[in-house]
């Protein structure tokens, strides 16, 4: 019992200590997130609308790819507003840009990875609006001329962020983002604890740092089954990269999990279809092994 008792007080220390490190990473970034959807939201949303019938060519890939990066939207959000955009006459290039780099990153989840540092946080950011980049010239490339997406079925997400009282619905928009990302955030802190205490930094080292190639493609392929939340996984990335994780492992697993995340692959497989389906996960995997390489090799 009293072994039991002494594990319990190692686990609280390592747990308090990563809280407090992080918990106002995390705030900051529901804070700032919830002003972004709540007061700019529809300007992103419009100048991305605004694209539409310009002849910017690859240009509009680029843009279209920021503008996801920007837009404060989930997976859950992103794909129908997208039907909407789709159903004005967007180009499917635009869309496979704003979609993909949109599903990567949001403003509120840049503020809380800065907790990982300001390296990290660079990497993120370019890695996932090149990912969106590069998902829009593939399409542009190979479906020019054939349509990709399938929004059958999808209409314009509901705003919910309607109450006429504009502080209210700020509230209201934190306290929804509170719900859905705190319970992720102590989960992660806690899985974080448990490593410290029970997983040497040596082993850390070993499978994501020691050999650079195997630890991208570890932390890609671990990526898939892990990520849950963004909320969750930053305190466990941040503890990886102590005990040795590569940056490059951590920009794979920082494009692996959030673009395959479980409850996401379902709505996706509807607007792509099983072909089409596969090779967003063959280019999703593909381009976050050379990121995680390429990252490792520029910072060697």
């Amino acid at each position: 019992m009293e072994a039991v008792r002494r594990e319990l007080i190692y686990i609280w220390y390592y747990f308090s200590v990563q809280f407090e490190q992080i918990f106002g990473w995390w705030v900051l970034g529901m804070t700032i997130g919830s002003a972004v959807s709540v007061f700019a939201k529809d300007t992103i949303h419009r100048a991305f609308r605004s694209l539409q019938g310009k002849r910017l060519g690859v240009l509009g890939v680029i843009a279209a790819s920021a503008l996801g990066i920007a837009s404060p939207l989930c997976m859950y959000g992103t794909i129908p507003i997208a039907a909407s955009f789709s159903k004005g006459g967007m180009k499917d290039d635009w869309l496979a840009a704003f979609m993909m780099s949109s599903i990567l990153l949001n403003p509120q989840l840049i503020f809380y990875s800065a907790a990982l540092g300001g390296t990290v946080l660079a990497v993120r950011i370019v890695s996932c609006f090149l990912c969106g980049v590069a998902a829009g010239l593939l399409i542009r490339l190979f479906y020019q001329d054939r349509p990709f997406f399938n929004f059958t079925g999808f209409d314009e997400p509901k705003n919910r962020d309607t109450d006429p009282n504009l502080i209210l619905r700020y509230f209201k928009n934190l306290w929804r983002n509170v719900r859905a990302t705190g319970l992720y955030f102590l989960l992660g802190v806690l899985l974080s604890a448990l490593f410290q205490r029970y997983v040497p930094a040596e082993a850390v080292t070993a499978l994501f740092g020691g050999n650079e190639a195997l630890g991208v493609l570890m932390a890609a392929t671990i990526g898939v089954p892990l990520y849950a939340c963004g909320g969750g996984t930053i305190p466990l990335l941040q503890q990886w990269l102590w005990d040795g994780m590569s940056i490059g492992s951590a920009a794979s697993f920082m494009l692996t999990g959030p673009s395959t995340k479980i409850t996401n692959l379902g709505a996706l497989k509807i607007v792509l279809g099983v072909r089409r389906f596969l090779l967003y996960l063959v280019f999703v995997l593909a381009f976050s092994l050379a990121t995680g390489l390429v990252v490792n090799l520029l910072l060697a």
